[in-house]
């Protein structure tokens, strides 16, 4: 039975003697698809109309018109056909080592060896064509010809090897709202902003012996000797770029770290421009950072943070404040339940406020656990202050948007509250407004569950973002809280205020009260009690206090509305 021919692998004999192409072809057929040229001319021929299916090119030297060098050098000169291998047919010995020189992968000398000598030395040839074909399209990226990660690192690393005695520099590149580009022009003109970077950078690396990487959809490396003015390099990309873009559009963001700040491994090099870089997502004043001692310190603290999260918890070393909300809309106010924040008392850091540590806990997910363990202690604390007074007051929680992924969060707030003896509706719900933007179904769905078992649900910071309104008429909630951000101006933007009564009167329309927090001054109060806002909390009535001052507040004789 005749071996199955490989239907991928075809080899193009190229002879202008015909009893060599039929011997070359009666050996080779067996294995192998075989086209036949005469000359050299037809040989180009054949490799433009079968473009990328030649497997293997066997090329006599000798031959009338267009000889076996002219069709290597134009083959060699043209990008779309450079990659066909070459085995040059000569009977000059003189003749192999200009071939290889010009670009061959290797020889045969007629007269011809044995049929497996021959079939050898093709297979080797296409195996290591194919290899190299291989490598090549994986090393470098298809779009901006720039290397790919992988091997960028690897060939950073042979590069710092080879100049151990120049001081190199790891920068990292990219846009602001790249997305953006793609969604107004088109994902073909964000190409064309992709490569326009891409070539700056190719530029930038082959005038200081770097190189240059495109490491994600629109970000890019560059490994370069260093460089005492990064304005020049930044400047060059942006020109470029101001000829396709907009002044407004073009936010090109760079982070360096500098081969001069201390030597670490070159991806931590990059890690580190990459973390400077990202500094600068919300500044558009300046275009580029340079990571230093201050960066690394914060790093320090934040790998701290992520680490002793599970010792805090073990150690209790996360305490539960209690901020109290009060009605004032009577003759005077009254206090009407609470709010409970997380502080935390690190050993070496000392008292970290939330901002500090829950950004970095909704980033890796432990966001979840400390909402539990803030849960279970509020939870905890209700039954005392009950077994106390009798009575108990609402206190609000916070939701993470993790939270309402996990398919057991009501039986688990259940499970807290019925063991603590409290009703869910005491126990307050509050979810931030950025959450809605997530996935509005499951958001939804999980809200509509969680309000069927009993509890109610606020809505954090309404209209700090763009999904408020949209969510509102979908979403049932029991309360709407006035993101910060509006309250700290109503006293001298009349804008903002005009906000705050139009979220006030939407509270109003759908029968919910609402809530102002972060309210410092009488003149803030008199202003939100006015416009009907029904609830607030801020210092202007008390900061957040411990458990006990809790109780010394309800001896007071405030009595719940």
């Amino acid at each position: 039975m005749d071996r199955i021919k490989d239907f991928r692998r075809t080899i193009l004999v190229v002879d202008d003697e015909a009893v060599n192409r039929e011997m070359l072809n009666e050996i080779l057929s067996q294995h192998y698809e075989v086209i036949q040229a005469e000359n050299g001319t037809e040989a180009l021929s054949v490799l433009r109309d079968q473009k990328g299916q030649i497997s293997l090119m066997l090329l006599d030297l000798l031959m009338p018109q267009v000889d076996g060098y002219t069709v290597m050098e134009t083959v060699i000169k043209d990008p779309e056909l450079a990659r066909t291998p070459i085995i040059v047919l000569t009977s000059e010995k003189s003749a192999e080592i200009k071939s290889l020189q010009i670009g061959a992968i290797d020889f045969l000398t007629k007269p011809y060896d044995s049929p497996q000598v021959i079939l050898a030395r093709v297979r080797h040839a296409i195996s290591l064509s194919e290899q190299m074909k291989l490598i090549q399209s994986t090393e470098k990226d298809l779009l901006t010809h720039l290397y790919t990660k992988e091997y960028f690192f690897e060939y950073a690393k042979q590069l710092k090897e080879r100049n151990a005695a120049t001081t190199m520099d790891a920068i990292v590149i990219n846009l602001t709202n790249f997305h953006l580009i793609n969604e107004i022009y088109g994902r073909n003109f964000g190409n064309i902003i992709l490569q326009t970077i891409a070539a700056d950078i190719t530029q930038l690396a082959e005038e200081s012996e770097g190189i240059g990487c495109r490491y994600n959809a629109d970000g890019f490396f560059l490994y370069m000797a260093h460089h005492w003015n990064y304005d020049k390099p930044l400047e060059r990309i942006q020109f470029h770029l101001s000829e396709l873009l907009k002044e407004t559009e073009i936010h090109v963001r760079m982070g360096i770290c500098e081969g001069t700040f201390q030597s670490v491994s070159i991806e931590q090099s990059f890690d580190r421009a990459l973390y400077a870089c990202n500094t600068l997502r919300e500044s558009f004043n300046s275009a580029y950072a340079i990571y230093d001692e201050k960066m690394l310190e914060e790093e320090i603290k934040k790998a701290r943070i992520l680490s002793d999260f599970a010792d805090a918890v073990e150690k209790r070393q996360f305490r539960v404040l209690y901020q109290p909300k009060y009605n004032i809309q009577g003759a005077s106010p009254v206090l009407s339940s609470f709010e409970a924040l997380v502080s935390w008392t690190h050993p070496e850091f000392g008292k970290m406020l939330p901002s500090t540590f829950i950004p970095q806990f909704e980033k890796n997910g432990l966001i979840q656990k400390l909402d539990k363990y803030v849960w279970k202690e509020v939870a905890v604390q209700m039954r005392k202050w009950k077994e106390i007074h009798g009575t108990t007051l609402p206190v609000s929680v916070n939701v993470s948007r993790v939270d309402l992924h996990d398919p057991k969060i009501v039986d688990y707030l259940l499970q807290i509250t019925q063991e603590n003896n409290i009703p869910p509706g005491e126990f307050l719900l509050e979810i931030t407004e950025s959450a809605y933007t997530e996935n509005n179904s499951i958001l939804v769905e999980a809200v509509k569950n969680l309000r069927e078992a009993g509890f109610r649900v606020e809505m954090d910071d309404f209209g700090s973002g763009y999904s408020s309104l949209n969510m509102l008429a979908c979403l049932p909630i029991d309360a709407i809280k006035i993101d910060i951000g509006f309250i700290r101006k109503i006293i001298y933007d009349k804008k903002t205020m005009y906000l705050v009564n139009v979220i006030i009167g939407i509270a109003k329309h759908f029968g919910i009260p609402c809530i102002a927090e972060g309210v410092e001054t009488k003149d803030q109060l008199d202003i939100l009690k006015e416009a009907g806002c029904e609830i607030i909390q801020g210092y202007y009535f008390s900061k957040p206090i411990p458990p006990d001052e809790v109780s010394e507040l309800r001896k007071k004789g405030i009595q719940r509305d």
